[in-house]
């Protein structure tokens, strides 16, 4: 139990912030401390499940999205309604303009928003391949997919972005 219990310390101080992010990514909130801690709560309890089949940070990651489904579910919420900007992430490392600033969020917001209407596949992709920037490979592990259907999906995935951000021009 001891070695469980180090192992599980050793792996949240690697990867607590990963799980972190990843949750408000995929929840669309910063409130996510709670669901971070209940992701070690369940890899602690699955430690026989683990098997060293997939490396730790992808099957934590898996955890992570099965905790995030499961709150989605329990709130009857949308994922993503309420998602806040990629700003409060990034330092200031410049001046920016108030302008400049809300044109940035704007641009956010539009893309978090196409991302919501996607379905729950191109979700997932985006998410792990195109924000958390996971290899086809650990994206695979995470959505137990093969990594063809993560690359087929994550393809398909930005060309429906793309349409979504041409909206009605194509329609006129």
């Amino acid at each position: 139990m001891s070695n469980i219990r180090s192992t599980i310390s050793d792996w949240f101080h690697q990867y607590s912030h990963d799980v972190y992010n990843f949750l408000v990514y995929y929840t669309g909130t910063t409130d996510v401390e709670d669901l971070v801690q209940e992701v070690f709560i369940k890899a602690s309890k699955g430690m026989d499940s683990f098997a060293n089949k997939s490396s730790p940070k992808t099957w934590i990651i898996s955890i992570a999205r099965n905790v995030a489904i499961d709150e989605a579910r329990k709130k009857k919420n949308k994922i993503w309604k309420n998602s806040l900007s990629f700003d409060e992430q990034i330092g200031q490392e410049k001046q920016v303009t108030p302008e400049e600033i809300l044109l940035k969020n704007e641009q956010k917001k539009q893309l978090y928003n196409a991302i919501n209407k996607s379905k729950q596949s191109y979700r997932d992709v985006l998410i792990l391949r195109g924000i958390k920037g996971l290899s086809v490979r650990e994206t695979a592990e995470v959505l137990n997919w093969k990594e063809t259907k993560v690359r087929t999906n994550y393809r398909r995935a930005i060309k429906a972005l793309k349409q979504e951000q041409l909206g009605g021009f194509q329609n006129e």
